[in-house]
């Protein structure tokens, strides 16, 4: 009679074999020793802390597959053979290329024209009546990715001054400085622009030529509208003067815990204009933030100040 042992193991048991070796458990029940590399629980844990400390990302345990597939990558591009010897060259802190690299492969710039677009008709009744007080008014894109949003808010710019008006300054900034190359040469595959209404497509982009064929290309007018500029929100200082009268902090406060949402939010508070705007993302709320921001539905907010 054959043994019970030469069974093969269930699938409850292989996972349980693979914590108790220290390796990392994946989503999908993959098995992790099919992967080209090892990763080890413990590697996770260091990129997690890694991230949070530079970026003020925080990972949750659900991202083990996403980051084992982004950094899988920076280990075949530098020829390093496990993602010990990766971590241990980012801690040595030598290598300020690479800490680029790895931070640009841990965040996610899904982004789209137009993306909630019931902010932009919000956005458009409030230029028009700080319009009305002052004559030049500041802007903040603060999660630009590919530039599909600050140009988004430029179009709903130039719509809502079709005369001319006020001078509009939009910075558009994005800790990913790949994505911030991409927004500011703003030449996008044209079915990445087909949220946009055909008359704003004939009205702010051109049809690229040459090598540009098949793309859609934003006039030069209004992409001088926007400035760009690589800023990590963690960083000490901000190369953002105030005051601003609107701030687009749309799907970024999701990727940190509340005690850095707030003390990003609490940063906010003294650039904007009394009166200024903030637009947050849908899935976001600031309820924690109440003493800073007050909601006005939608995932609107102004100053918390105004109410009392």
């Amino acid at each position: 009679m054959v043994a019970d042992a030469k069974k093969p193991l269930s699938l409850a048991q292989r996972l349980a074999a693979i914590r108790q070796n220290g390796a990392v458990v994946t989503q999908t029940g993959v098995d992790p020793s099919c992967r080209e590399f090892e990763f080890k629980a413990s590697d996770f844990e260091r990129i997690r802390k890694l991230i949070y400390d530079h970026a003020g990302i925080s990972l949750s345990p659900a991202k083990q597959d996403m980051v084992y597939s982004r950094l899988a990558r920076r280990l075949r591009a530098t020829g390093m053979k496990s993602f010990a010897q990766y971590l241990d060259h980012l801690e040595q802190g030598r290598d300020g290329a690479e800490w680029e690299r790895f931070v640009n492969s841990l965040t996610t710039n899904l982004t789209s024209f137009f993306r909630e677009p019931h902010h932009f008709p919000i956005l458009a009744n409030h230029l028009r009546k700080v319009a009305a007080q002052r004559r030049q008014i500041n802007i903040w894109c603060c999660a630009a990715s590919t530039g599909e949003e600050p140009y988004s808010i430029a179009m709903t710019v130039a719509d809502t001054f079709p005369s001319g008006g006020p001078q509009v300054s939009i910075l558009c900034s994005d800790l990913d400085t790949n994505v911030l190359a991409v927004a500011e040469k703003g030449v996008y595959p044209r079915e990445r622009t087909d949220k946009i209404p055909q008359e704003q497509l004939k009205r702010y982009f051109l049809k690229g030529t040459g090598s540009q064929e098949g793309m859609a290309c934003v006039r030069p007018e209004l992409r001088r509208m926007l400035t760009f500029r690589q800023i990590n929100l963690l960083e000490p200082g901000w190369p953002v003067k105030g005051p601003l009268d609107v701030i687009f902090c749309r799907n970024v406060m999701i990727y940190f815990d509340k005690p850095t949402q707030y003390k990003i939010l609490s940063r906010f508070v003294p650039l904007l204009q009394p009166d200024g705007l903030m637009f947050a993302g849908h899935s976001e709320s600031f309820l924690h933030a109440s003493d800073l921001f007050r909601s006005l539905g939608k995932t609107v907010y102004e100053l918390a100040r105004k109410a009392g």
